[in-house]
């Protein structure tokens, strides 16, 4: 999975550990700006002492003890013991504990597409009564959030299977503050404008991106997201849905027109740094790089959150939102990714794992640590630990649609195969029409 893939290069052994109440909490209560009455309202409306809750999940090593830190405010508030293992094989691992009988009280899904199989399969229990409405009520762009945990069950009848946790952002173009500001570049709040500002950047003679599609096996995936937000921009989300449900064909008008939009940017020699000819061959790691060259050799660079990784030290690297058309009427459509928990073996305690999860302080503690954003907007944003991630946090609370990766719910033959292919064909002379035919093409083979 792209997702995996970008987190880290590493196969990490499982772990799996006791989360004891006795250890230090991370944040004291009472102290800072987290929202306290929450975890007091929580600590006093639940009484768990000497039951145990077991979660699995894909956090091990760094991001696994950041989850435990979270897991301690639990236990401490409930008297619960919480038992949490992590895998880099979890996907495997979940479903054969499931159909073995033997699987946790709590799950955390990196994809929901798994999640979706197993709630067909009677695999998921439905979450508690009004988390539909309490997600729609305080997650930004919470009906998107609300629908991504939705699934149909064994009977086939709706419910919520899924609450989402901990959110990844894609919607961003990176840039060096001190470029634009020697060169009098403002923030484009459109994308007429930003198409706009591109042009500008040409007229003055310099070039206004960096794109790099090459990843190895992988190579083509960058192009993925760029197809994907322009979906978004081009379309309304039903038909982005539509689109990843194989209902829209990638063959569609629709889709070859949000193509032509990444296109526009991608396959104009004066718009990229090194010509068109370099945007399938460039490292996606190495692309950025160019944004803080002396003079730059790019203004801009079109990347998920994680980018920053990769950047020179003592980078002044800033970034804004990938704009919406202002002529389009489609509001601010964020694309992205995260977690979802499902209760996988039902009990009073994980129901209240569920509630304790909509807390402000639930998302706080993590947002005060690192690599963790949310779209809960009762949580305080003075807790995030950096002006960056709080600008992140910003976007995803702000948004009117959230929509999750479309290549990672796709078939893996598309998703992370076909349609990785099919962007490189495209930015070495494939038409639009051609490269989605070739798509749909091997997506009805599936079939």
């Amino acid at each position: 999975m792209k997702q995996q893939f970008l987190a880290s290069a590493a196969v990490l052994a499982a772990t799996t550990g006791a989360v004891s109440a006795d250890d230090h909490l991370k944040f004291a209560p009472g102290e800072g700006v987290f929202n306290w009455s929450s975890y007091e309202t929580f600590a006093d409306t639940y009484d768990f002492s000497g039951e145990e809750l077991v979660v699995f999940g894909p956090w091990t090593g760094p991001d696994g003890e950041l989850f435990s830190s979270i897991l301690h405010y639990f236990e401490t508030a409930t008297g619960a013991t919480i038992n949490y293992s992590g895998s880099d094989s979890f996907e495997q691992d979940i479903v054969i504990s499931a159909r073995a009988g033997s699987a946790p009280n709590v799950a955390v899904f990196p994809q929901p597409g798994l999640a979706a199989d197993m709630a067909s399969q009677g695999l998921l229990s439905p979450l508690p009564e009004g988390t539909t409405e309490w997600l729609v009520d305080n997650y930004g762009a919470g009906a998107s959030w609300a629908a991504l945990g939705t699934y149909a069950g064994a009977d086939g009848s709706d419910a919520q299977y899924a609450f989402p946790y901990k959110a990844d952002l894609k919607s961003l173009v990176w840039y060096s503050e001190s470029a634009f500001d020697e060169a009098g570049y403002d923030i484009p709040e459109t994308m007429e404008e930003l198409k706009e500002l591109t042009q500008q950047i040409v007229d003055d003679g310099g070039t206004p991106w960096c794109i790099g599609l090459g990843s190895g096996a992988a190579t083509g995936w960058p192009a993925t997201d760029w197809v994907e937000d322009m979906m978004l921009r081009t379309q309304s989300a039903d038909v982005y849905d539509a689109w990843v449900s194989n209902e829209l064909k990638f063959d569609d008008p629709k889709v070859v027109e949000a193509i032509e939009e990444f296109g526009w940017f991608a396959t104009n020699d004066d718009f990229v740094d090194g010509g068109a000819q370099a945007v399938s061959t460039t490292d996606f790691r190495d692309s950025p790089t160019g944004i803080f060259a002396i003079p730059p050799k790019c203004y801009m660079h079109r990347q998920a959150s994680f980018i920053p990784s990769f950047f020179p030290e003592d980078n002044d690297g800033a970034f804004f939102y990938f704009p919406a058309y202002e002529g389009k009427d489609l509001g601010k459509p964020v694309l992205g990714g995260g977690t979802m928990f499902a209760i996988t073996k039902p009990s009073d305690v994980a129901d209240a794992f569920i509630a304790f999860l909509e807390t402000p302080i639930a998302h706080e503690v993590w947002m005060a640590q690192s690599g963790f954003l949310t779209p809960h907007k009762g949580a305080n944003p003075e807790t995030y630990a950096s002006d960056a991630l709080r600008g992140m946090g910003e976007i995803l609370t702000g948004a009117d649609t959230f929509r999750f990766d479309a290549s990672d719910l796709m078939p893996g033959e598309i998703g992370a195969g076909a349609f990785w292919t099919g962007m490189v064909d495209y930015t070495t002379g494939t038409s639009a029409a051609d490269v989605g035919a070739a798509i749909q093409k091997r997506w009805d083979g599936l079939n």
